[in-house]
């Protein structure tokens, strides 16, 4: 019997993984624990090890598609063995929609018989059932619609024999099974909720959105018909056209899609990104504050020990532990900085918890180094490369991007000077580190004379989240950083 190898569930409440890339053909050998084939979750992307050697007989979850947590993607057997005919898993779905065709624009559909109108409408012909777009609420009727009112962006097909897809149907093809979960644990009705995602799917930040609104007494229920009805003739307008298609009257061309345009679908990754970043700005009140530091005594230190450090450890001295050694410190000063906002409660964490932001070639993702207050310089370095290696060979684990207290980026290595970086909820605080250089500065002497000289320095930009920490406590805790820096004070066991 050939062995099957199914969609993992890579954390507690991942409900769904899409396959990004297959690492193997049909027909090809594998080995024990080989990587075969890449996902894409909403909390890390991963290689997926083959669970016994022998070859690939079928692959029945093709690219893009997103299928839900222990689904049969694929069969390993012997070569030659018959593998059945199962078909792939009817919950799959396409997870990065392609962009309208730029060929020519399809001809308005004409409207359904059963669609609601205020007026009566001649019956649609039985041989060939319109297709219904993929947004569940029914578009209020337009008396005076042009005839060239742009198509939707995609339509739903219909099913076998000409049938009409069902409301659920259509439900689950603008949700995934985490979001119609929350929705039935809450008494939501999807289709009173306006999707953000890719063609108007409902993600999981719209749903999460929409039952704090609710339990907040706004208008998220009362208002969603009203929105809809203004909304939906802004969105028909703006939505893409095929190139060389003439723009429907009153359209804005500031962002009109040329032939020469090439239009790719955002990844998994980068939607989410665009997600947590945008409810950071939503959520917290966001102050910047930016302090010039002065490394000449670590780059000395570093100087005099990086080889020996190396050769003895295995990991490379670089300034990174240094300012993480210095961040917690400061951050057991002063514990708000290290807290986070429940409601209407502030919530101090006892331990360390260090997020450490890691640029990959396919987006942003940031590990945490647990209980990073216990760890000595040595250690801070080791979990530094072991993190940042394995996030870039997507070998991370779900529980190793959560539960982060207080983050780290470094956008410096890049040769920025500072950034202004947004918070990573439910945090109130992140480190930004500006390009370590020397430069000349005005220092002085023991006598009291100034005098130029070149120095080792670099920019801290704290973004911290008003709501929790004033600015006098961000200022302070950020001298704190700064000065057992320039101070240069460090065990390297």
């Amino acid at each position: 019997m050939p062995s099957e190898v199914i969609m993992p569930q890579m954390g507690e409440s991942i409900a769904e993984g899409t396959i990004t890339k297959w690492l193997k053909k049909a027909g090809e050998p594998v080995k024990r624990d080989e990587p075969i084939f890449e996902i894409s979750t909403d909390k890390v992307d991963a290689e997926i090890p083959a669970p016994v050697a022998g070859t690939l007989l079928e692959i029945r979850v093709q690219e893009g598609q997103t299928v839900p947590i222990n689904t049969v993607v694929a069969l390993i057997g012997e070569a030659g063995e018959a593998t059945g005919a199962t078909p792939p898993a009817a919950d799959a779905k396409p997870a990065e929609p392609a962009p309208p065709a730029a060929a020519a624009a399809p001809p308005a559909p004409a409207p359904p018989a059963a669609a609601p109108a205020p007026a009566p409408a001649p019956a649609a012909k039985p041989a060939a059932a319109p297709p219904i777009p993929p947004a569940p609420a029914p578009t209020p009727a337009v008396a005076s619609a042009p005839a060239t009112a742009p198509a939707a962006p995609a339509a739903a097909p219909a099913r076998e024999g000409g049938r009409v897809e069902s409301i659920e149907e259509r439900i689950r093809e603008r949700s995934s099974p985490l979001v119609r979960k929350i929705a039935q644990e809450n008494g939501v009705d999807i289709r009173e909720i306006e999707g953000t995602g890719i063609y108007s799917r409902v993600t999981k930040n719209d749903i999460l959105s929409y039952i704090e609104n609710r339990k907040a007494g706004g208008p998220a229920t009362a208002a969603a018909p009203a929105a809809r009805e203004v909304a939906q003739p802004a969105e028909a307008e703006a939505a893409p056209r095929p190139a060389g298609a003439p723009a429907a009257a009153g359209a804005r061309p500031s962002s009109a899609i040329t032939e020469r345009d090439e239009v790719v679908p955002m990844t998994k990754i980068r939607k989410i990104t665009a997600e947590n970043m945008i409810l950071s700005k939503r959520t917290s009140a966001h102050v910047t504050t930016v302090f010039q530091v002065d490394y000449t005594n670590i780059a000395r230190l570093r100087e005099r020990h990086k080889d020996a450090f190396l050769e003895k450890n295995g990991v490379k001295l670089t300034y990174l532990p240094f300012i993480f050694r210095a961040t917690i410190q400061a951050l057991k000063e002063f514990p708000q900085v290290n807290g986070s906002i429940d409601g209407d409660n502030v919530v101090l964490h006892k331990d360390v918890h260090l997020g450490m932001a890691v640029a990959l070639d396919w987006g942003l993702i940031v590990p945490v180094i647990r209980n990073a207050d216990e760890k000595s310089i040595l250690g801070l370095a080791r979990a530094t490369q072991d993190l940042a290696e394995r996030a870039r060979t997507k070998r991370l684990k779900p529980d190793e991007i959560h539960g982060g207290t207080f983050t780290i980026t470094n956008p410096g290595v890049f040769g920025s000077l500072f950034g202004t970086p947004i918070i990573l909820q439910p945090q109130v605080g992140i480190l930004g580190v500006g390009t370590i250089e020397k430069r000349p500065v005005v220092v002085t002497d023991e006598n009291g004379s100034d005098a130029l000289g070149i120095r080792t320095v670099g920019y801290l930009a704290l973004s911290f989240d008003h709501r929790l920490i004033d600015g006098a406590d961000a200022d302070r805790f950020l001298a704190t950083v700064k000065k057992i820096l320039e101070k240069g004070e460090f065990d390297l066991g």
